[in-house]
């Protein structure tokens, strides 16, 4: 085994030493608030013990990382936690199989939300904080993976961020880990601040603190089977809306706006973008709402405001069964899954970013066609973009769509209605969590369909949190050649 995969195999055995302690957690509150099961403490050893195993048996001098062994890393990563993270689902009261175990592990730590359980509330204590754990940390490894590791793969257009982090730009920080350690303190500080208010606004101190991990992961896993409509509260509904949206805005922009940049929030050009389609979305659903749907002003707005805010950051909170709403509410919400949010933030989807890019050249090829020579520079933040990089865009938008219905196709073929198919896709590869329909739709869950089905959303919730292309091209034999 060279010195490469070796690397990728150490730096897996501390990501399980890291979960191994994160799983104290859980089984400090069953011990306080639960039935008193060490199932998490057993889970915790084995997991410490497997982790410890690797490291020692991968131990190398030379712990450089090639471009190969950077994109099987980050696989890698996702799979071990999703595999040792799933052991408390099976050993635990809820006893559930593996498929399911790995399903709901899969869905936490890719931050997707999309859930088995068929009554939440009866889960104890530990294994609903677990739930919340697996997306606050979901939700970190993304925002560091798209900073620090993603713009140096070139991966669907990433790249545009690499002056943004890299050590060959202009610095916002040094290095890499000091970006993750800033990023990592603002993730906290925001958590913390969401669980104050959620708490002030009437929560207890336990939903306060698993929700504010859910929130700021834009995870959507609640403590209750009626998400948020158990609470049934505007004033939580709208800490919930600001906190996801802080959570879908780029967090190099909060380092930014520390260093001193007081306008990033306002210049930042994605940032606009998102702003921008919420508010259209918003508006778009509030007035379709009013007009068809005949509702009154203040309940539409108020759940226009939160649902929207919901499917479009990926978080998949809910407070009403919007799959009732008429054919055009349920489309539109479709359209939403698939858009997504800001890179660099906790969100997925295609991204903001990339149909802004999209624009900008479609507009140089108008320009080109009233002004055959003349020269129109596309920019993007103030940055240069190339043929080659609208080529990476398009290539990433594409390949979403075309596994997207491929994912919709091999949905139905496991017996799956047509809406549960292609919303079940949407929601698997844009990682927002519930779909639209009777079966997976707002107000139920995904413990019906087959095991088969199960493991293509499986599959889906990581291509589509990893950007597909880091877990695709590791199946291509020329890229381990070259």
């Amino acid at each position: 085994m060279n010195s490469g995969i070796k690397t990728v195999f150490l730096i897996s055995g501390y990501l399980l030493i890291i979960l191994s302690c994160v799983m104290i957690i859980p089984y400090v509150v069953e011990q306080f608030m639960g039935d008193g099961s060490h199932v998490f403490a057993i889970c915790s050893v084995l997991t410490a013990f497997i982790g410890i195993l690797l490291i020692i048996t991968n131990q190398t001098k030379n712990k450089k990382l090639n471009i190969q062994h950077a994109f099987l890393m980050t696989t890698l990563a996702w799979l071990f936690i999703s595999l040792f993270g799933s052991l408390p689902f099976m050993f635990s009261t809820l006893n559930l199989n593996f498929t399911d175990a790995y399903f709901e592990t899969m869905s936490g730590i890719t931050t997707t939300g999309s859930t088995i359980l068929i009554d939440v509330e009866r889960s104890s204590k530990g294994i609903l904080i677990w739930r919340a754990l697996l997306q606050w940390l979901g939700g970190i490894g993304i925002i560091v993976m798209a900073i620090t590791i993603l713009p140096l793969l070139n991966v669907g257009g990433m790249q545009v961020f690499r002056a943004e982090s890299s050590d060959n730009s202009e610095k916002i920080l040094p290095r890499s880990r000091e970006i993750a350690l800033a990023i990592f303190k603002i993730y906290f500080v925001l958590t913390i601040a969401c669980a104050s208010f959620y708490f002030l606004f009437g929560m207890s101190v336990f939903d306060s603190i698993a929700h504010s991990m859910t929130t700021i992961a834009t995870g959507g896993f609640s403590t209750y089977t009626n998400s948020f409509g158990h609470f049934d509260s505007f004033e939580i509904e709208l800490v919930a809306i600001i906190f996801i949206i802080m959570g879908s805005i780029p967090f190099l922009s909060y380092i930014k706006f520390i260093k001193g940049d007081r306008l990033i929030f306002f210049s930042d050009k994605q940032i606009q973008g998102f702003l921008f389609f919420l508010i259209l979305s918003i508006l778009t659903i509030l007035i379709y709402s009013m007009l068809y749907l005949k509702s009154d002003l203040v309940t539409a707005i108020r759940t226009t405001l939160f649902n929207v805010t919901s499917i479009i950051s990926g978080t998949g909170y809910t407070t009403n069964n919007y799959s009732g709403w008429g054919n055009f509410a349920v489309f539109y919400f479709l359209l939403l899954m698939l858009v997504g949010g800001c890179a660099g933030s906790t969100t997925c989807g295609i991204k903001i970013f990339r149909f802004q890019i999209i624009g900008q050249f479609i507009k140089k090829q108008i320009k080109n066609i009233f002004y055959p020579h003349g020269v129109f520079p596309v920019k993007y933040n103030k940055q240069a973009i190339d043929e080659k990089f609208l080529s990476s865009v398009l290539t990433f938008v594409c390949l979403y769509i075309g596994l997207f219905l491929l994912l919709s196709l091999l949905l139905s073929l496991t017996g799956l209605d047509l809406i549960t198919s292609i919303s079940g896709a949407a929601t698997s590869l844009s990682n927002v969590g519930p779909g639209l329909g009777d079966t997976i739709g707002p107000s139920e869950n995904f413990a019906y369909i087959s095991n088969v089905a199960k493991w293509f959303l499986i599959v889906g919730m990581l291509l589509g949190r990893l950007e597909l292309f880091t877990v695709l091209i590791l199946f291509l034999p020329s890229f381990w050649k070259n």
